[in-house]
């Protein structure tokens, strides 16, 4: 199992940039006293942590079968990726908020507020060069679908996690600048506070939203139904084949599916031939569909019609 390259392509722009802007950040905020600067450098940090993490989980995931896991460790990805959901709630959005609420019942004016501003600007280009792969990379993976069909379909959590990540901390990069812009006109320090507290629920709003996306992939998530029509099809073809009566599919990783058939024979098909049979089906799946990677065919009976 190879994870997506173009995810490993998204964690490290995002990682590389998210690195840079926290440090630009926290030295804003010690020299102005900014708490939507201070706030911004947090969520930066817990950005990083994140793809850490989510790369973690992807070098974790590749990992063949074993005795303990005969699936192999595909959905190791899914695990962390919902770690870095709960952190960004409890982190990322606890603090900002914490620390908005703080500065908003104690108001600390703006000091050297140009330094704020310059800082915004050189996050706005780093995070929008992130921002900007991410979103050619999940544009181009997601076809026809609309993106947050695209979303609520994708199985490879890395490639819409930076993409709510970088969108959330534009977003926030915008809120901390209308605080400091809003203290400096009005003389209250307030907004500044409360810019915080905006870049909070934001992103708690981000990270219901992955922790959701995330759960259901590490619950298991059945295949395209595309996928799962054209195996019915290549099985019901077969001339032993009367019908497929049952077939499962779960994601166990981005790129890896389980798959098993309930499958009804020909009667007077003999039981070496289903067996031979049941071989070839397989063989035909997975050079089809690498993406198969554990398939279980099972004879089964027609079942039979229920009397009235």
């Amino acid at each position: 199992m190879t994870e997506p390259p173009e995810s490993r392509l998204i964690l490290f722009a995002a990682l590389a940039a998210n690195l840079g802007i926290a440090v630009a950040k926290f030295v804003a905020a010690a020299i102005t006293g900014s708490s939507a600067m201070l706030t911004e450098g947090f969520h930066s940090v817990v950005d990083s942590l994140n793809q850490l993490l989510l790369l973690y989980g992807q070098k974790r995931s590749i990992r063949p079968p074993d005795e303990r896991h005969p699936l192999g460790y595909g959905r190791e990805l899914y695990f962390w990726s919902f770690v870095v959901a709960i952190l960004i709630f409890s982190t990322g959005a606890g603090l900002s908020i914490y620390e908005g609420v703080l500065h908003v019942l104690d108001p600390e004016p703006i000091r050297t507020p140009w330094v704020n501003y310059v800082v915004l600007a050189l996050s706005l280009l780093l995070e929008g060069a992130s921002w900007g792969i991410a979103v050619r990379e999940f544009g181009a993976a997601k076809g026809e679908h609309g993106w947050w069909e695209a979303v609520r379909q994708s199985k490879d959590p890395p490639s819409f996690i930076v993409l709510f990540e970088d969108s959330a901390a534009m977003f926030g990069l915008f809120v901390a600048g209308a605080g400091i812009t809003l203290s400096l006109m009005t003389g209250d320090a307030r907004w500044d506070g409360v810019a915080s507290i905006v870049i909070g629920l934001a992103l708690a709003g981000v990270a219901l939203a992955l922790a959701r996306e995330s759960k259901d992939l590490l619950i298991g998530e059945p295949a395209d139904p595309a996928l799962e029509a054209a195996v019915r099809a290549a099985i019901d073809r077969r001339p032993e084949v009367t019908g497929v009566n049952e077939i499962t599919t779960v994601h166990i990783g981005p790129q890896a599916i389980f798959l098993g058939l309930a499958v009804d024979f020909e009667d007077e098909v003999p039981v070496g031939r289903v067996e031979a049979m049941i071989a070839e089906a397989e063989a035909e799946l997975r050079a089809r569909w690498p993406a198969l990677r554990a398939i279980y065919i099972k004879p089964q009976a027609k079942p039979s019609p229920e009397l009235p």
